[in-house]
């Protein structure tokens, strides 16, 4: 049998090939977090949609880890880029900027033995056309393990380094929560718990925990959203009992909230019109039509979210009518008026910080009078499609009052047949002008506020 053909001859070089791949896998999860990086860095672009397809199963774990990690420790790592760089790099070099926060980033906070973290990240520079970069980025991450206590001691003196916010929301949070800030702060900086929402028309969450339990998959029940579930751990949605079929769903147990608010104004009248603006990704929608005989009228101005608001109802099982359009327009109204109106309003999401690490960098303080403004006009948009005695929820995932607290008092003051019946003998959240604020918390729900308003009969 010839060299050539022989299966036992084709070992080594078979074992020397794997070798490589894993070499290069490594490598290429690295350069591939560092391109996904770049527009963020930069102030171009997020995490929205980051598309973890991109490089092999075995590393797309890792590969989530290192962008949404590095995006919430951005600040620190920032600083201490900084310190280890002999000079700035150069703006073409954004992608070599992010592989060096990606090396201190692995260095500092993940259980990487530092020899990957120092050699695979050097050296995936050669994967993004930059060879020169790799003895730049290695002499940087080696000295970081020599000096690392000194260095952070040092850029740590600045509060917004040492808690990982920009300075102008640091301020805003301070003045608005001058005894939580901190908390905030802290809970912004942790990965969001895993919550789950069960599909009460298939069962109740009593039964679903032990569908869990029978799975391996620990949990626990929501303080305050009667459906909600809170995973010990986070797991991939296709190991859930009964995912596909629609019998749960993923959603913070602070947005399960809007159901509950909107329930007591609903529950009474099967077939209520029900305007959901803003509705996108939808899972409010599919709440108030899993609880509720309603007829949701579901609009957004982003036409692709609205395509995944049809995808999750279809899993579902349920059905809305979906319309194109937008909140500070009516073009889309057929006319008829709403018996309750939810406007999920587009806001800063500094409530939601924590799963969306990449606000703290693409956010900027000029954004939220120019959203309490877009805010103000879809409230008085909407307003009038609400029938005498109707129902309007006013929501946001922020944590700031020029969007929340102050936002309503000022339409409050503008709008004579609007009255307050946001819920007072309520367990969560705390009193915020005419509404209620939830703050961000460890392992528990995001930051939300809501507010309820009555259009007085005529």
């Amino acid at each position: 049998m010839s060299q050539a053909t022989d299966p036992s001859s084709r070992k080594p070089r078979q074992r020397q090939r794997q070798r490589g791949l894993e070499n290069d896998g490594g490598l290429a999860v690295r350069a591939a977090a560092a391109r996904a990086l770049v527009p963020v860095i930069t102030g171009k672009g997020s995490l929205t949609g980051l598309d973890d397809h991109q490089v092999v199963a075995r590393d797309r774990a890792l590969f989530k880890a290192l962008c949404y990690g590095t995006c919430r420790t951005l600040p620190r790592l920032e600083a201490l880029a900084a310190k280890l760089l002999a000079k700035p790099l150069k703006v073409r070099d954004a992608d070599v900027q992010a592989l060096l926060l990606l090396g201190i980033h692995q260095l500092l906070y993940l259980r990487i033995p530092a020899h990957a973290a120092v050699g695979e990240t050097a050296g995936a520079a050669r994967l993004l056309g930059k060879e020169w970069a790799t003895r730049v980025l290695n002499g940087c991450l080696r000295r970081l393990q020599r000096e690392a206590a000194a260095l952070q001691a040092e850029v740590d003196k600045d509060p917004a380094v040492a808690l990982l916010h920009p300075k102008w929301l640091l301020k805003s949070l301070r003045q608005a929560w001058p005894d939580d800030w901190r908390a905030v702060c802290e809970a912004n900086n942790l990965p969001g718990p895993m919550t789950l929402r069960v599909n009460r028309r298939h069962g109740d969450r009593e039964a679903y925990m032990d569908r869990l339990a029978a799975a391996g998959i620990q949990a626990r029940l929501c303080l305050h959203a009667p459906d909600g579930i809170t995973l010990e751990t986070p797991c991939d949605v296709q190991l859930l009992p009964g995912f596909a079929e629609g019998d749960v769903s993923v959603q913070d147990e602070a947005a399960q909230l809007t159901s509950v608010l909107l329930g007591p104004a609903l529950a009474p009248r099967p077939g209520a019109r029900v305007l959901d603006a803003c509705c996108a990704p939808g899972g409010k929608t599919g709440h108030l039509l899993e609880l509720l005989d309603v007829d949701v009228h579901a609009v957004d101005s982003d036409a692709e979210r609205l395509a995944r608001v049809e995808d999750s109802l279809s899993r579902l099982g349920l059905a809305a009518r979906l319309e194109h359009g937008d909140a500070t327009a009516r073009d889309w109204w057929d006319g008829a008026p709403f018996d309750a109106i939810l406007l999920d309003a587009p806001c800063s999401g500094s409530g939601v910080i924590r799963r969306h690490p990449d606000i703290k960098r693409l956010r900027r303080p000029s954004d939220i009078p120019a959203l309490a403004t877009l805010q103000a006009k879809m409230l008085d948009n909407l307003w009038p499609l609400l029938r005498p005695g109707g129902t309007l929820l006013y929501a946001t995932c922020s944590v700031l009052p020029e969007e929340n607290s102050e936002q309503i008092d000022a339409f409050l003051a503008r709008t004579p047949d609007a009255e307050i019946t946001t819920p007072t003998d309520v367990a969560w959240g705390r009193p915020a002008g005419a509404g209620r604020q939830l703050l961000p918390e460890n392992d528990s729900h995001d930051g939300f506020f809501y507010a309820r308003l009555k259009r007085r009969p005529r």
